[in-house]
């Protein structure tokens, strides 16, 4: 089966997971851990990468960042190449560190961002290498210390991460600590890595049970969030990934399609363009959302602002029959 192409544009929020090839050693001794730490924290300063959570393990490492610029591949390759030909040579040794695919998954923000941040840190202590919370702590190759504020580290977005706990910094660090401890016995969650299609449906006793029933197409390994995330998302990089028309061509014929279905619906172009919520109007936004997101190519939020609308407006749009704002 051929290898899907990744998800991604600028400030897209993903849970990365990579491994050492045949289950070995990503990790030998503190140095090489500190070298670690070092260089992603290097590479995601000069990406513009945004790094929330992370955790360092023996074999294995997990992320969750929000892509830069350059995107997620380039960070990614940067960060790797460079330590795994700084490991080699500490090591004496030749031929790949990593398993040559990480796994990448996509994240819907509001829905999985605490819950993954959580997941992240709690690492350490379900595979052993820390013997309780307290020990998690001040754990120095993990986020979770930075967030507690025992382990400064400049490139993590404490803040960030932090502000959805509470409104002053004593107050957010002792919430997020008791949400936390309140994961532990939750134990491995693979609901968070497996794919779009168990959060679709509410997790694997749902997925199992309805699997005859399912359209295989609704299953994206890519893709943590709900159906409705999953589907946009799936239609984007669907769109992306079609031949590009010339910049000032593709603008052209959406401005004449546009101009068209107002034609042919009697609905001034800029009552369209200001996001009008009469059925009229909305019944022709849905049906040119759709001609822009699948013949050419537009992003959900390109086509957002060309209606004038939200893009979650646009996305219920493009999945629905007859549109509304």
């Amino acid at each position: 089966m051929p290898r899907q192409a990744r998800l991604d544009a600028p400030g897209t929020l993903h849970h990365v997971i990579l491994r050492g090839m045949e289950q070995g050693r990503i990790v030998a001794d503190p140095e090489v851990r500190h070298a670690f730490v070092t260089r992603l924290g290097e590479v995601a300063v000069a990406t513009g990468t945004t790094l929330y959570a992370w955790a360092l393990l023996p074999n294995h490492a997990h992320l969750l960042l929000r892509s830069g610029p350059p995107g997620l591949p380039r960070f990614m390759r940067r960060f790797l190449t460079g330590y795994a030909l700084a490991y080699n040579r500490r090591h004496k040794r030749v031929g790949h560190l990593f398993q040559n695919r990480y796994k990448s998954i996509v994240v819907e923000d509001e829905a999985y961002f605490q819950e993954l941040v959580r997941y992240i840190h709690l690492n350490p202590l379900r595979t052993g290498l820390v013997d309780s919370l307290r020990t998690l702590d001040r754990y120095p190759w993990c986020g979770h210390a930075t967030l507690m504020g025992h382990r400064p580290v400049p490139w993590q977005a404490r803040d960030a991460v932090l502000a959805g706990f509470g409104r002053t910094a004593t107050a957010a660090v002792r919430a997020y600590r008791t949400y936390v401890a309140a994961g532990i016995p939750l134990g491995r969650r693979r609901d968070l890595v497996g794919g779009g299609l168990v959060r679709s449906l509410g997790g694997w006793a749902a997925v199992r049970a309805m699997r005859p029933r399912i359209p295989e197409d609704m299953a994206d390994p890519r893709i943590l969030g709900g159906g409705d995330f999953v589907e946009s998302l799936l239609r984007e990089a669907e769109a992306r990934q079609r031949p590009r028309l010339r910049p000032a061509e593709r603008a052209r014929r959406a401005t004449a399609l546009i101009e068209a279905g107002c034609s042919r619906a009697g609905i001034s172009p800029t009552e369209f363009a200001a996001g009008g919520r009469r059925g009229a109007v909305s019944t022709l936004r849905a049906a040119i959302a759709k001609q822009l997101v699948a013949d050419l190519g537009f992003s959900l939020a390109e086509v957002a602002r060309r209606c004038g609308v939200t893009t979650s407006a646009i996305s219920r749009a493009v999945r629905s029959e007859g549109g509304g704002r």
